[in-house]
């Protein structure tokens, strides 16, 4: 895996993925950026969000449920001092779909939480407390 930083201007960069993605960086104006693009823990924040929702939407596919939206919202407190680590981090997954079962549902976060999310485990074992929880919701289609 590979990554590319290019600094653009004052503290504005382009980083660019292996795979070819753009994505902009910046800071708020407070700290010499113009906010035009995530800042660096954001785009931390939202990595770990696509990798857990990515597990948890695979597994309940794999297992037959029919998952019609996945909606991750993430909450993170970080450190007061520098480095302004992460130190809580919550996870909330809502899930829509058609006769879900609960036990899948729980289980697919469970799994990923511990087995799969590879960003939330290395989050984990440096020291960021992760919790988790869902909400199900039936669709009529």
């Amino acid at each position: 895996m590979q990554a590319e930083i290019r600094w653009v201007e004052n503290v504005h960069f382009t980083a660019t993925s292996g795979s070819g993605h753009l994505v902009p960086l910046d800071g708020p104006p407070d700290g010499g950026g113009e906010n035009r693009g995530a800042r660096p823990m954001e785009l931390l924040l939202m990595g770990l969000g696509g990798c857990t929702s990515y597990d948890v939407v695979t597994i309940l596919t794999k297992s037959r449920q029919k998952v019609r939206n996945c909606v991750t919202r993430l909450t993170a407190e970080r450190a007061s001092e520098v480095p302004q680590v992460f130190t809580r981090i919550h996870i909330h997954f809502d899930v829509t779909g058609e006769n879900l079962d609960p036990k899948k549902v729980a289980r697919a976060v469970e799994l990923s939480a511990e087995k799969y999310c590879s960003a939330s485990i290395m989050l984990e074992r440096g020291g960021v407390s992760i919790s988790h929880s869902h909400s199900i919701e039936e669709s009529s289609s």
